[in-house]
């Protein structure tokens, strides 16, 4: 339950920012939300699992605690190892669940979420044309539309450009219409009732027509982003990058300055280009064992809080998760600076969880 909750939170911010204005513009049908949504999911899901993971431990073993069940539990001959352990395997299975949504299903979703609403914008301003604002995607051409309902416009201003600043014809006509023909790739717009001034001179048209490519703007896939590659994909690339680096340097003018450069690139790295790479997977795999860490912190901590509230369990996970990811942001931030070897930091907030969380638990079961 915790987890769909954090799962909601984290969707909502999503949908509102980005999905949400699409719907309520009419730009975007439900089927495509729908879609939307369908790709975040995993995304978001990286992050809900182990925050509620965590929260969903502190309240249940503080609820635990504050109704003497663990003594009961106790008496009863039960040590409170044995009594977590099933708990302790459910976390490292959701450890494996998550490393494989983490490592391969989330950045896959996020490439495809991307690529939807790239599309959509794409559709929006080379079909559409949406009211309101000038749209500059076309060379040389400027338009603005007072209305557009489906296609069919109202108020429309066309400006073409002899050069990059200055127009060469003006256009005003009071309606229009706009045909997408996705065979050739080109859009045509139709103008009704036109104003045009050229070279000084006003002229009167009943109809004007407009052609150009539905792809003004290159579409060549992009590559991308550290943050969006799979494992596999990161590998390759890190990969690639090794290759290249290691590639001989140019021949020198002169006798002996070759091994003069290769000593001063081995003794003195001016910079590691596969530092980013390096940071993105230790961070995709240590994030991953994010579960096994809350879950071990969880157990003794809801223990000795032993409240009931459910405000309380809630506060403390926030401070907990703020706790872990401020090292996640640091070791991220210093992708830049290898010598700080960030692609170990990252791995910190496993080790002081697992650490303490072990140390807690010895102690409450030996019921210290």
């Amino acid at each position: 339950m915790t987890v769909a909750v954090f799962t909601f939170v984290l969707l909502l911010g999503n949908v509102l920012r980005e999905i949400l204005t699409l719907l309520v513009n009419r730009q975007a049908t439900l089927g495509m939300v729908a879609e939307a949504v369908g790709l975040l999911i995993p995304y978001v899901w990286v992050f809900a699992l182990p925050m509620g993971m965590l929260t969903a431990t502190l309240l249940i073993f503080g609820r635990f605690s504050a109704d003497q069940e663990l003594t009961a539990v106790r008496a009863s001959g039960i040590s409170l190892l044995s009594a977590v352990s099933p708990i302790l395997l459910l976390s490292l299975a959701l450890c494996a669940v998550s490393a494989f949504v983490n490592l391969e299903i989330a950045p896959r979703c996020r490439t495809a979420y991307k690529s939807l609403f790239a599309n959509v914008r794409i559709e929006l301003s080379n079909v559409q044309l949406p009211e309101g604002r000038f749209i500059k995607d076309f060379p040389g051409y400027i338009f603005y539309v007072g209305r557009n309902r489906r296609g069919n416009l109202e108020d429309v201003l066309v400006y073409q450009l002899a050069s990059k600043t200055n127009a060469g014809m003006t256009v005003q006509a009071a309606r229009g219409r706009l045909e997408l023909d996705p065979t050739n790739s080109v859009i045509t717009l139709y103008l009704s009732d036109a104003k045009y001034l050229r070279d000084g001179g006003v002229g009167m048209g009943s109809d004007l027509v407009f052609t150009f490519p539905s792809n003004p703007q290159q579409k060549n896939k992009q590559a991308l982003k550290i943050n969006e590659m799979t494992l596999s994909q990161l590998w390759d690339e890190l990969h690639d990058l090794e290759r290249r680096l290691e590639a001989p340097l140019p021949l020198p003018s002169k006798p002996g300055e070759q091994v003069q450069v290769k000593k001063r690139r081995r003794e003195e790295p001016l910079y590691d280009l596969t530092s980013p790479v390096r940071v993105q997977i230790h961070h995709q795999a240590a994030f991953s064992f994010a579960c096994f860490g809350f879950t071990l912190v969880g157990i003794p901590l809801g223990i000795r809080v032993h409240r009931r509230e459910t405000n309380v369990g809630i506060a403390l996970a926030l401070v907990l998760v703020g706790i872990y990811y401020s090292f996640v942001i640091i070791g991220k931030s210093l992708d830049m600076h290898p010598q700080w070897a960030p692609h170990l930091i990252v791995w910190i907030p496993n080790l002081i969880f697992q650490a303490v969380g072990a140390v807690l638990l010895w102690r409450a079961n030996r019921g210290v």
